[in-house]
Order: structure tokens, then sequence, then C-alpha cells
């Protein structure tokens, strides 16, 4: 750590967490920033200590220093309590308890506080030479619990498997175990544990019998496996099911700040992250930009023939709108999408004339409130884009079908409940 409380600040900016954000993520982005800002070069050096990186530059003859401690996202979180980090790293949500410990600084889910600056897939890795394919999310929990213990149980060699996951500090270990392991499974003793997304790749793609997780950016050398989530369809984790967020271990990556903060640096870092400019830097570092593209459908065989008609004349772009607490608020995400999608019409030399919202909703036990819901959803991101000055005529819902993720619950609530963007080809 850089100070501790009641110490002066050793840097100009610091920025403490996740490591999947601190590895290569915050120090591409802040260096960009920082040559952008002083117009001089930046060097990077270690502070001694393991994942701690200070970036220096020179700003109008006097040094400009940035510490980047990627230890993991609840020492950010701590930090940021502390006052000792101007910015949260975090590659997961901040929770109940940390909203309410903050409350009296700040609203940690208000648009000032929260930003999210890419998404990442939670990438399940095994050797290249597993011939393995695809897992439901459930026999992963099963597996990393310690019940299926050998690969031939599931059409693999005749080998013992050894786990490799993420520690107890890091984000990316937050999301396993609420996205897989979901409260029913408690990690087997025998997983080896990793500070580091990099190294765990690294040692899973040179044992045959390993299969372990981490951030997408660090899939390295090891094979990736598809994941089905519920009746949903298998995915693996490409550009368009990770931007869109469909794959079922897509997450979030996020800053956090204590609302508006006093440091001018801080917004103006922010700014620039979110920035196309800083989104398509960002997926340099394989990471999955914000930014919005078209793309052909590929429909599979469980796609309705009434889905292809509807689509027919369209592409998808690469962003779903996502709802807050309730069924029609969006949320800071989807604000600043519909921005994002606003600059691509632009940009594309197109309209919202050129549009189809097509709304979802999670499993209902009546057809006709499904149908409803999507629809209300339709409606509330057309009303969000006319506010804006972009004038929608198309939006529709499609009930309950297509699910993208097990029903119920808040993830599947969460995943199912969302609004595709379509655009005229």
């Amino acid at each position: 750590m850089a100070c501790t409380p009641g110490m002066a600040a050793a840097h100009d900016l610091e920025i403490h967490g996740s490591n999947t954000i601190g590895a290569h993520l915050a120090p591409t982005l802040m260096t960009a920033f920082l040559q952008q800002l002083s117009g001089s070069a930046v060097t990077a050096k270690g502070t001694g200590t393991a994942n701690e990186t200070v970036l220096s530059t020179q700003r109008d003859g006097k040094p400009l220093t940035v510490l980047v401690a990627a230890h993991g996202t609840s020492t950010g979180y701590t930090a940021l309590a502390d006052s000792r980090a101007d910015i949260w790293a975090a590659s997961r949500r901040v929770t109940e308890q940390e909203i309410a410990a903050m409350a009296s600084r700040a609203d940690m889910v208000s648009a000032e506080s929260e930003h999210v600056i890419v998404i990442d897939g939670l990438a399940i890795l095994v050797h290249p030479s597993n011939p393995v394919n695809q897992l439901s999310i459930e026999t992963l929990a099963r597996i990393f619990a310690g019940d299926i213990s050998n690969w031939s149980a599931l059409g693999g060699p005749d080998l013992p498997i050894h786990l490799y996951a993420r520690d107890e500090q890091s984000g990316t270990w937050d999301t396993f175990k609420s996205l897989v392991l979901a409260g029913n499974y408690s990690l087997s003793e025998q997983a080896r544990r990793y500070e580091s997304n990099d190294q765990l790749s690294d040692d899973v793609s040179a044992d045959p019998a390993g299969i372990g997780f981490a951030g997408f950016a660090s899939v390295r050398n090891s094979k990736l496996l598809a994941i089905a989530d519920g009746n949903a369809p298998a995915l693996k984790p490409n550009k368009l099911s990770v931007a869109t967020e469909d794959y079922a271990l897509a997450r979030r990556l996020y800053l956090y700040t204590a609302g508006t903060s006093t440091n001018p640096l801080v917004q103006a870092f922010i700014e620039f992250v979110q920035s196309q400019a800083g989104q398509e830097l960002a997926a340099t570092t394989g990471f999955f930009a914000q930014t919005p593209f078209a793309v052909d459908p590929v429909y599979d065989a469980s796609v309705p023939d009434t889905f292809k008609r509807l689509t027919e004349h369209y592409q998808r772009l690469s962003v779903n709108i996502r709802f807050a607490a309730g069924r029609t608020r969006l949320d800071n995400k989807a604000k600043r999408d519909l921005l994002r999608i606003q600059n691509y019409l632009q940009q594309s030399g197109k309209s919202g004339s050129d549009l189809m919202l097509i709304g979802f909703a999670d499993q209902q036990n009546d057809e006709l409130r499904a149908q409803m819901i999507s629809e209300l959803r339709g409606l509330s991101v057309s009303k969000a884009l006319r506010e804006l000055g972009t004038q929608v005529q198309g939006y529709t819902g499609y009930g309950h079908y297509m699910q993208v993720g097990s029903a119920g619950g808040e993830s599947g609530e969460q995943r199912n409940g969302r609004v595709e963007v379509w655009v005229q080809r």
C-alpha cells in the first residue's frame, strides 16, 4: 500500500483493487491518459511490492505520479473507505454491506460513483489437449466442490482433476463464487489459490489434468470451454456474447469513486476511459469494449422461426440494455450505452428509424404478463432515446422466450430481463 491512514498521500492519484483491472488494463489506460494530459513520456516502475506499479511523468515542469496497486477487489474497497485510494478498481459490483458502510460519504450505486469500464468474460480454462469442450454451470460447480474428481466422468482422460482458483481477496473469485458455486457448493480444499490471473492460466496450460478460472484477458495458452446456464445454449466467451452479456459468465468491471471526486485528475481519467478512444484502447488489452458494433445474427436450432422473420433484415448491435431494481429503470451502464448507440448511428449514417428494440422478460407464470413486461422494457428504452433526441419507432416484446440464463432469482432476472438493439442493414 502507498500509505497508511493519517499519512500524506505519496502520489497524485491512487488506484487500488482488482488484479484483473490493475495488472494490465489500468496501467495501459492511465499511461495513455497521462501522455495526453502532459504531452510527455510516461515511465512505469514497480514499488518493490508485487502487483504494484507507479506511473510517472512531468506536467508543467512538475512531477506527476500515479500508483496502481492490484492486490484484489476487496483491498481496493478498504483503501477507498480509508481515503487511501482515489479510485477503487472492482471486478464485481459493490455489495449491500459496502453501500451501507459508505452511505454517509456517497451513494455508491449512483452514476457519480459507479463507472462500468469494460465487460469481461470469466474464462473457464483447461489444458489444450483436454477433449472436453463444454460444461454446464451446475457441473462446473460440482467439479470445483470436489464432487466430480476425475476427467473420465466428463468424457475426458482418466486423470484426477486438479483445481486452480483465485484467492480470497479477488473479485474474480467473488464472481465465480456468486455465479457458479451460488451458495450451494463450497470450494474444495484441494484447489490451488492464486493472486495473479496470468500465473493461474500459465499453470493450467502446463497441467493436462488442470481446470481453472480467470479473466478473459488472461486466457493465454489455455483452452477455453463453452458454458451453459440452465436450458440456455452453451456459449464460449467471444466478442459478441461477452459484449452483450449473453455469455453465462460475463461480468462488468468497475471503477468506483466516493461520489464526484475533488481530485480533478479522477474525473478526467474516468471520462477518458469511457470515451471511444479509451474503449478502443481497453479492447487492445483483451477486454471487451462497450463501443457498439453490428453483426449478422447466427441462429442455432433453438431460435424460433418467428424471431428469424422478425430480425431477417437487421443486424444485431453488440449491446443489451439492462435494468436496475424494478422492470423499466435503466441501470448506470445502460444510460451510457444509449449515448454510445446515438454515436454509432451518427458515425454509420443511420437514424433512430433504423433501430428495432426487442424487450425480453424473465420466466413468468403467465405468458401475457411476460409479454407485457417485455413490451414495457422496449418502450422504456424507446422513451429514453427519445429524451436524448433519437426517435425510435420500432420496439416490441418477445415475452419470456429465448432466455440467456437460468430462469428466476436475481441473476436470472437481470440477465433475461433485457432489451436487444437491432439495426437495419
